[in-house]
């Protein structure tokens, strides 16, 4: 799966409102970022690299397993696969949001 499909697949997954209420970043590195500002209304998606109250960063092949529920987001944390920046409850908001990608 590419970053645009996966940006187009969270863009449905989140809606009008994701239940955030904050802005999130994914950081994949070199892939790309997605960004999720669950403080607009309605929520917006980008691959933008803006500033964000939480940046959550792994390995986009980490990130396709955890969306495909292959990896548990709590096990790839305590692995040191996954590592949060900012605001470690908006992460934790995360679940419902992943489990439509699947």
């Amino acid at each position: 799966m590419e970053l645009g499909e996966v940006t187009k697949r969270i863009t449905e997954a989140v809606g009008v409102d994701s239940g955030l209420g904050k802005k999130l970043k994914f950081d994949f590195g070199d892939v790309g970022k997605i960004f999720i500002d669950g403080a607009s209304s309605p929520n917006t998606v980008s691959n933008d690299d803006a500033a964000a109250d939480c940046t959550i960063k792994l390995a986009w092949d980490d990130f396709l397993s955890m969306a495909q529920g292959k990896l548990d987001p709590t096990m790839a944390f305590m692995q040191g696969k996954l590592k949060v920046d900012g605001d470690m409850s908006i992460a934790m908001k995360l679940q419902p949001i992943l489990s439509k990608l699947r």
